[in-house]
């Protein structure tokens, strides 16, 4: 007797999120990037100075990690740490001018990319899957 499979679509967007998370290492390993690194300039990029725990809260990794991360991208010279004149005990981070040429040079072809995993999908096709993948993120917080 064959036994149905009842945890396909979880496969399926385990399998999806795989592919897509190897695209973009390929793509961010042209810039001597990690992953981890591109996501963190991702959020600088676009959200400005952040904490090291604002940054870790986004992108969900530890802080422990994050400060190995940050360690890295600021000897690469793309970040720097800012003191925060408010509180001593808080240190922002911030893209570099070259942090951010190197973001602005890599974001349309990153967006681009992006874009072309869902470019098949029609306008109530990609309306539904925020909906359906919104649905299962509310049970599993």
């Amino acid at each position: 007797m064959e036994r149905k499979c009842t945890n396909q679509p979880f496969l399926l967007l385990m399998q999806t999120s795989k592919a897509i998370q190897e695209r973009i290492r390929d793509e961010m390993s042209q810039y001597k990037l990690s992953i981890t690194e591109f996501s963190v300039l991702e959020v600088l990029f676009y959200q400005g100075k952040q904490t090291i725990q604002q940054i870790g809260n986004r992108i969900l990794i530890s802080s422990g990690s994050m400060t190995y991360v940050i360690d890295k991208l600021e000897q690469k010279g793309i970040i720097k740490r800012n003191d925060c004149r408010e509180d001593r005990r808080v240190i922002h981070i911030t893209l570099t001018a070259e942090g951010k040429e190197m973001m602005e040079n890599i974001m349309p072809k990153y967006q681009e990319m992006v874009d072309s995993f869902f470019g098949d999908l029609t306008g109530l096709e990609h309306e539904e899957m925020v909906n359906l993948l919104n649905k299962i993120i509310k049970k599993v917080k």
